[in-house]
C-alpha cells in the first residue's frame, strides 16, 4: 500500500490551490472592477482603489438593464421547458422502440452538433422572417431549442436505455398505463438525465448573442448578452457599468446551479451506464 508523504501531500494541496484561484480569479476582478470608485485607472492592481456601488445603481436603475435580465429569464426557462419534454419523448423513442431509419435517425442528431452556429444565422434568419417570427421571443425560444435539443436527446437516451425493461414489463403486468408507467417510473429515473441537459439548455439560451441580436429589433426585448453591449462606446467603455451588469449575468446562472447541484453530479455519469 502506497503511504502519502507529506510532500506529495503538500503538493496536491498546493496544486488544487492553485486551480481554484485560476477558475475565481476571472470571478474576482468583475466584482471588485464593479465596485472599484476608478476602474478605468485601476490598471494591473490587484485591489480596487476605493469600494463604491454607484455602478450597479447606474445599471439597474437608470440604464434598466433588469428589463433585459427578465427577457432572458423568459427565455431560457422557455428553452429548458420545452428542450426537457420534446428531449425525454425523442429519448425514450430511439431507446425504447426500434423502427426504419433508427440508427440514422441517432447519426443525424450527432452531426447537427458538428455544425458551426454562425453557418446558421442567415437561413435561420430567412425563415425566421417568412414566417414572421422576427422579433418574438418564441421564435428565439424555437431557435435555441434546435441548438440544444440534439446533445439534450443523445445525453438523455443514455439515461433511458440505463432503466431496466423489467420494470415497465412489471408495470404493464400490474395493470399500468403507458403514461402512468411514464410518470411513476421512467420519469423518476431518467430525472439526473434532466437535470444535466436543463443545465446545458439553460446556459446555450442564457449566453447566446449572436441569435438574439440578429432576431430581436426591439430594444425592450433584448437579452442580457445584446444589452451588455449597450456599455460600450465606438471608441471606449464604461468598465465599471460592464462588470457591474456582468455580475448580475452571473447571479441567475450560480443561483441555477445551487439548485440542481446535487441532481447535477448524479446527472454527469449515471447515463454512461448503459448505450
Amino acid at each position: 500500500m502506497n503511504r502519502r508523504t507529506p510532500a506529495s501531500t503538500a503538493g496536491k494541496a498546493i496544486g488544487v490551490v492553485v486551480l481554484i484561484s485560476l477558475s475565481l480569479f476571472p470571478f474576482y476582478w468583475m466584482v471588485s472592477t464593479a465596485v472599484d470608485t476608478s476602474p478605468l485607472s485601476r490598471g494591473a492592481s490587484l485591489l480596487p482603489s476605493g469600494f463604491t456601488l454607484d455602478h450597479f445603481r447606474y445599471v439597474l436603475v437608470d440604464a434598466g438593464f433588469l428589463r433585459y435580465v427578465r427577457v432572458s429569464v423568459i427565455v431560457a426557462l422557455g428553452t429548458v421547458l420545452l428542450s426537457a419534454i420534446v428531449a425525454l419523448l425523442a429519448a425514450v423513442a430511439v431507446a425504447r422502440f426500434r423502427f426504419r431509419l433508427r440508427t440514422q435517425v441517432l447519426i443525424m442528431v450527432l452531426m447537427v452538433q458538428m455544425v458551426p452556429l454562425e453557418a446558421l444565422v442567415i437561413p435561420l434568419f430567412l425563415q425566421a422572417r417568412t414566417l414572421n417570427m422576427l422579433n418574438s421571443l418564441l421564435g428565439l425560444v424555437i431557435v435555441y431549442l434546435g441548438f440544444s435539443l440534439a446533445f439534450a436527446i443523445w445525453n438523455l437516451r443514455g439515461f433511458v436505455a440505463a432503466v431496466p425493461r423489467e420494470l415497465e414489463e412489471a408495470a404493464y403486468m400490474d395493470g399500468a398505463s403507458w403514461f402512468r408507467m411514464f410518470r411513476s417510473i421512467l420519469l423518476p429515473l431518467v430525472a439526473p438525465g434532466l437535470v444535466a441537459t436543463s443545465v446545458f439548455s439553460f446556459i446555450t439560451a442564457w449566453n447566446e448573442f449572436i441569435f438574439a441580436l440578429t432576431f430581436m429589433q426591439d430594444s425592450s426585448k433584448y437579452t442580457v448578452g445584446v444589452g451588455l453591449r449597450t456599455f460600450f462606446t465606438q471608441n471606449t467603455a464604461d468598465w465599471g457599468s460592464v462588470m457591474a451588469a456582468s455580475t448580475i449575468i452571473t447571479l441567475p446562472v450560480v443561483i441555477f446551479f445551487v439548485l440542481v447541484q446535487r441532481n447535477l453530479a448524479q446527472g454527469m455519469t449515471a447515463g454512461a451506464v448503459k448505450g
